[in-house]
């Protein structure tokens, strides 16, 4: 049983302790049963089916709220306030604590209505995108922007209502420390970027133009995952209109998403969330429910999908295994050699507006608009009426490019339709980690490069399951990363990764 272990190391604990896990491993069960609903509302539900699924969604909200805040949780973490616990025990109390406080703050009313907007949201989200119409989404912005608010008043009216907001997916990184890191990403990053737009390197990138169908691009999609070791015995693959991955360690689903002229999206987004589920699927199986068994937050999640893609998929080694795999697909491409493939994927857009298809260095600007336009909102300084015009703005200022309707501006991503605010920052601060892991694994992995070039990925996946996946939430971010690779979370590992991989392809 999976939860064998988990009542084991409650054995010799205080009574309350045991208890506690009970209820823990309960409510974390409708959890993951929202999670199944979530995935099916996005990939197999009736588009007519919205109604129904906001209450189902609603309802099981309710039950995980009320569950989580009840007076026996609140009693059993008092009880444990003294107790003499082993440090996985305390990690798992800390945890539950903080979940606990979080959610008592906050009226049951209040998460069934924002659950009920978020799949209102959802499908105003899909309609107003594939329209190209703002205007059908704002009023559903507009009602999470403010039910944020409320929800962030609750838990703490004295601070930052964006700074709240960004705890739920990064509890353990200050605002302050994100926000630094993204300011030295943006500091580095714009001069980098104008040096390489300058550059009169020709990279080819002109490899994988053409048509690709989809049903080809789905099969060459499976076999990328097969190569890096997705269990499908335990996951699948869909397609959605965003890419997403959700699941646990003994049923993790990823989606992907297809373009006739772009054969690499598709590559790319497959790989990242290959990340995503293996790190869900290297959970300790014998912790399920328990925050032994759940991943550490979103920087580190996003660390795992960014560190597949970029580090892995984005090689110039991964891609003597794959060329010819993609050129089995795709015999229009086999004149392309290792060096094509490789400059194709990592050139640098000039007017690339898609975050999801950004190349590895414009993509944490997306990432800084996104970010300094949810914090201006949830701040009240920015009204949702003007979010199209701002967002345009702050894409030619940053990016020098201007979108020319909402579905490549302001509507292309789905997280507002879910109300997750404070969410896109881990995006930046994840692929800050991840080359701060993987220059670890480098260190520690003999001949890793020689390695991907084989189509050879074991030691890499049990290097990031020892070192990340089977620790859960036992550790804060910082801690996490400082086991890992001997030193504390920062950007330098990152800056120097791309100041020597974008040098050599652009000499600058």
């Amino acid at each position: 049983m999976a939860t064998e272990a988990a009542t084991d190391d409650a054995a010799d604990a205080p009574d309350a302790y045991g208890a506690l896990l009970d209820r823990v491993q309960r409510w974390n069960a409708v959890g993951s049963a929202s999670g199944v609903l979530g995935w099916d509302q996005q990939v197999m539900m009736p588009e007519g089916g919205t109604p129904a699924r906001s209450k189902q969604l609603s309802a099981l909200s309710s039950v995980h709220h009320d569950m989580v805040t009840a007076d026996e949780t609140g009693e059993l973490l008092d009880e444990l306030d003294d107790a003499d616990l082993t440090d996985e025990q305390a990690a798992v109390v800390r945890e539950v604590r903080r979940e606990y406080e979080r959610a008592d703050a906050v009226p049951v009313e209040l998460v069934e209505e924002i659950s009920e907007t978020g799949s209102e949201a959802l499908q105003a989200w899909e309609e107003a995108k594939a329209e190209n119409d703002f205007e059908t989404f704002a009023p559903y912005l507009e009602k999470h922007v403010e039910l944020k608010r409320e929800y962030a008043e609750h838990i703490d009216p004295d601070r930052d209502p964006y700074e709240v907001l960004f705890e739920e997916f990064e509890p353990c990184l200050s605002m302050e420390r994100a926000e630094s890191i993204l300011t030295e990403l943006r500091e580095a990053l714009v001069p980098m970027i104008e040096e390489i737009r300058a550059s009169d390197v020709d990279l080819a990138v002109d490899t994988f133009e053409g048509t690709f169908p989809e049903d080809e691009q789905e099969s060459l999609s499976r076999e990328a995952l097969e190569l890096v070791g997705y269990d499908f015995d335990r996951g699948r693959l869909d397609v959605s209109s965003h890419p997403f991955t959700s699941g646990n360690q003994f049923d993790c689903r990823v989606t992907t998403r297809f373009d006739e002229t772009d054969p690499l999206g598709a590559v790319g987004s497959t790989i990242h969330e290959f990340g995503h589920a293996q790190y869900n699927l290297g959970l300790p199986q014998e912790h399920f429910g328990t925050p032994l068994g759940t991943s550490r937050d979103l920087s580190v999640h996003e660390s795992q999908s960014r560190l597949w893609e970029n580090h892995v998929g984005r090689s110039e080694a991964f891609w003597q295994e794959f060329l010819p795999v993609f050129q089995e697909h795709f015999p229009q491409t086999e004149d392309a050699t290792v060096r094509d493939a490789y400059e194709a994927f990592n050139q640098v857009y000039e007017d690339n507006l898609i975050r999801v298809e950004a190349d590895e260095l414009t993509y944490h600007l997306h990432i800084v608009v996104r970010f300094e336009i949810e914090r201006d909102l949830i701040r009240g300084d920015l009204d949702v009426e003007d979010v199209p015009e701002v967002w345009n703005d702050k894409y030619e200022e940053y990016l020098g490019i201007r979108p020319e309707n909402d579905a490549e501006g302001c509507l292309q991503d789905i997280h507002w339709s879910h109300g997750n605010f404070g969410y896109f920052p881990t995006y930046s601060l994840g692929s800050v980690m991840a080359a701060q892991l993987f220059e670890a694994a480098e260190a520690e992995i003999d001949d890793l490069d020689a390695k991907i070039a084989e189509g050879e990925f074991g030691d890499l996946r049990d290097w990031l399951g020892e070192n990340v996946h089977r620790h859960g939430a036992r550790y804060e971010t910082n801690e996490l990363v400082v086991r890992a690779t001997g030193e504390d979370f920062s950007a330098d590992a990152f800056l120097d990764y791309v100041d020597e991989k974008y040098g050599e392809l652009y000499g600058i």
